[in-house]
């Protein structure tokens, strides 16, 4: 590496600790300012915050793989997370969520069921399901920073002292990114991490620029014509994904066949069932929801939710574009000609063409930038998971009357236990796509049923939340050690059969199980408390199955009225995804020249902007400023 390209990452880091610690002085005010900034921070700092948090380096390797691989289609394999969720939080959800008032998602489950038993029950399983949540995405982080920087930097950090492997390179460079990473936000809280995800963002903006630029410089349009095929270009699809790619780089079609999305139309009917009901149960009670919870007022929450969604896309879709531009015309043929691409390859595109293909300089700040999406996502996920061990768990169960810089300290041990988790997790991960499939499987599969349920049935209580959640993270869990252990079963059996299903097939099961359990949890057990569904239904409104409580509100002469937005809600949000594919797919078709598609999506982002703007931007604009 060039010293002027480690000089630039050199200077990004000290400029991020240093801002990082400068601004964790204001942390040292209790719970309520080291987790949420005081609910002080501006809401277009929030927004930067929260798309830069999602702007993570492991997944940025894999959709750079998979745009490479599939094309324009690719914008659908994000549906598995869902990407959707931000356009469900942007119409209704974060208003929904902010009105509530508390610190954390499991606080917030106690104002729906009631603080009895079967509250207590349903609040303790969103605490461990966040904090379990955060130690899988701390070692996903782990993984991929590893195998990304090993490609990049050039000194062997390998620690063998006698000749005993002890760390691995990857696992040295991941340690030290971590270690300074943790040193910020533990010691500043929200406040610390909004400030240095700011920079990150700008840094990651200014860096997908100048490799945007670079691609257009250094590739010309009869290179990219050489080796794109037609279809490459095709978002539509028929019932099965059928191999485009020709003459030398036709090798990739055996990949498209066994990578598991051959039946393609069956698996967009998986993601979009999912997506529905995965976006209607709202974020998960991590870093997203902090942020929300973060914000002055329910109008500041819809700002930055609708602000985090226009500032994310553009920026990293022309960041990861214009890598695989460079992938395909420089990487492709030498891959082709091995004769046996694997998925691994395709998460190696990233280092290999900034390694192999970047000039000194924007090499230098691109590494900057992907170290930032890197820190800023890990950093905040550092900061939700050990709000509910201390908030949910140590302040409401051990000790409910310390002091506010008692509960600072137990936060910093606690940030500290959950890192460590994470990174012990991560030694034993066997790729980045393993704990991806374990995270979008197990933990979103046993999420969504109970989720959706405690905002649209009033008679869904603390119990039903519990087993319902249980339940699925129970049945998504076997199914997810099934498929890690798929090779050791006897072919022709029911478990070898069951194992080879990708896991998104799978979801209509993990939900059923998961709706069994809230159903017969709910039906077998009393009803949450009238008083406590008074109280949440008169604050938050949601739509849904909520007569018999509304009656009752009537009657007592409090008539908060019923929440009847549910199609205009739901316009919004079909209106919503378009926009954001618009934004996926504008600056995709415009890196490789096709700039009538990209035209025809630069309307499309045009037209669903003003839409938005009258159906959701003027509504939120009449909201009062109080909660």
């Amino acid at each position: 590496m060039a010293a002027l390209d480690v000089l630039i990452i050199a200077l990004y880091i000290i400029l991020t600790l240093s801002i990082g610690v400068w601004v964790s002085r204001k942390a040292s005010k209790g719970l309520d300012g080291y987790f949420l900034g005081g609910n002080s921070i501006k809401w277009y700092y929030l927004g930067l915050s929260n798309g830069s948090g999602m702007f993570d380096v492991s997944g940025t390797a894999w959709m750079v793989g998979i745009l490479f691989l599939y094309g324009a289609k690719s914008f659908m394999f994000m549906w598995m997370w869902p990407i959707w969720n931000q356009i469900f939080v942007m119409v209704f959800l974060a208003v929904w969520i902010r009105r509530s008032n508390i610190m954390t998602g499991s606080e917030w489950i106690l104002t729906r069921f009631g603080d009895d038993r079967a509250g207590r029950a349903s609040h303790l399983i969103v605490a461990v399901f966040a904090i379990v949540a955060a130690v899988g995405f701390i070692a996903y982080f782990f993984e991929g920073v590893g195998k990304f920087m090993t490609i990049i930097l050039p000194w062997d950090m390998t620690f063998s002292p006698g000749g005993t492997l002890l760390l691995s390179s990857a696992q040295s460079y991941a340690l030290i990114i971590i270690l300074l990473t943790t040193i910020y936000t533990i010691k500043g809280g929200m406040y610390s991490v909004v400030a240095t995800e700011v920079l990150q963002y700008l840094i990651m903006v200014l860096a997908g620029i100048l490799i945007a630029v670079y691609a257009f410089i250094a590739v010309s349009d009869a290179q990219l014509s050489a080796v794109i095929p037609d279809e490459w270009k095709n978002i539509f699809f028929g019932r099965e994904l059928e191999g485009f790619w020709e003459g030398k780089l036709a090798t990739f079609n055996d990949l498209i066949d066994t990578q598991g999305y051959k039946m393609f139309g069956a698996f967009i009917g998986m993601t979009l069932l999912k997506g529905f009901f995965a976006s209607v149960a709202g974020p998960t009670p991590s870093y997203d929801m902090q942020r929300i919870l973060s914000t002055r007022n329910v109008k500041d929450a819809a700002y930055m939710s609708g602000f985090t969604n226009l500032v994310l896309f553009v920026p990293r879709y022309l960041l990861i574009t214009g890598i695989v531009v460079l992938g395909l015309v420089y990487l492709a043929p030498a891959m082709a000609e091995t004769g046996a691409v694997s998925s691994g390859d395709l998460e190696m595109i990233l280092p290999r063409v900034i390694n192999n293909h970047v000039p000194v300089g924007i090499k230098g700040l691109l590494l900057a930038g992907l170290l930032a999406a890197f820190m800023s996502t890990f950093s905040a996920f550092v900061n939700s998971g050990p709000a509910y061990i201390v908030n949910d768990i140590y302040k409401k169960y051990f000790k409910p009357s310390a002091s506010g810089k008692h509960y600072i300290r137990a936060s910093h041990i606690a940030s500290f236990g959950v890192v460590i988790l994470g990174v012990v997790m991560g030694f034993f991960a066997e790729s980045i796509n393993s704990i991806t499939l374990w995270i979008t499987s197990a933990l979103y599969g046993g999420y969504v049923a109970a989720n959706v349920l405690k905002w649209v049935w009033w008679r869904f209580n603390g119990w039903g939340y519990f087993w319902g959640m249980l339940s699925g993270l129970l049945i998504a869990t076997l199914q997810f050690l099934a498929d890690q252990n798929k090779d050791n079963f006897t072919e022709g059996t029911l478990l070898y059969e069951t194992a080879h299903i990708p896991a998104i097939y799978l979801f209509p099961v993990i939900f059923g199980f998961s709706l069994a359990g809230c159903i017969l949890g709910t039906l077998l057990t009393p009803a949450t408390g009238i008083s406590t569904l008074k109280s949440f239904y008169a604050r938050v409104r949601p739509w849904g199955w909520w007569e018999p409580v509304c009656r009752k509100l009537e009657e007592e002469g409090n008539p908060v009225g019923r929440n009847r937005n549910f199609g205009m809600d739901m316009f919004n949000c079909t209106v919503g995804i378009v926009w954001q594919s618009s934004m996926i797919l504008l600056p995709v078709f415009f890196m490789v020249r096709d700039y009538s598609r990209s035209l025809w999506w630069l309307i499309i982002f045009v037209v669903t902007s003003a839409i938005l703007k009258f159906t959701w931007l003027d509504k939120v604009r009449k909201m009062p400023d109080s909660n």
